[in-house]
């Protein structure tokens, strides 16, 4: 298992998120967007829940804004990427040149696999 940990862009480089090994026990450490985070070594999940404020059923997803899943997603290709949202959160918006589409959209009545 493994938890992000998020970096707002500054004298260290632009905006970016890594994934560190989490042993399941309270988070001890808070990245620095102030999300509880781990630790433990930097290492490339397999499989990746993305949360969705919304969704197309070509996979693309509304997120927080930052950008932080696309510019992973862009990074790590061969990455199984799940979107998570409720079915009431399927919307219709123009996809941007950064956005990455996901693997598959998981709601809680249906699994997309665009």
């Amino acid at each position: 298992m493994a938890l992000p940990f998020a970096r707002k862009a500054g004298d260290h480089g632009p905006a970016s998120m890594t994934f560190r090994r989490w042993d399941g026990q309270e988070p001890t450490v808070k990245d620095e967007c102030g999300i509880p985070s781990s630790t433990g070594p930097v290492l490339v999940p397999e499989v990746l829940l993305v949360p969705c404020l919304g969704y197309t059923r070509e996979g693309f997803r509304l997120g927080y804004g930052g950008g932080y899943f696309d510019r992973w997603i862009e990074a790590h290709p061969g990455v199984t990427t799940i979107g998570l949202g409720w079915s009431c959160c399927e919307a219709a918006f123009e996809v941007q040149p950064h956005d990455q589409a996901l693997t598959v959209v998981l709601t809680e009545r249906e699994l997309i696999a665009p």
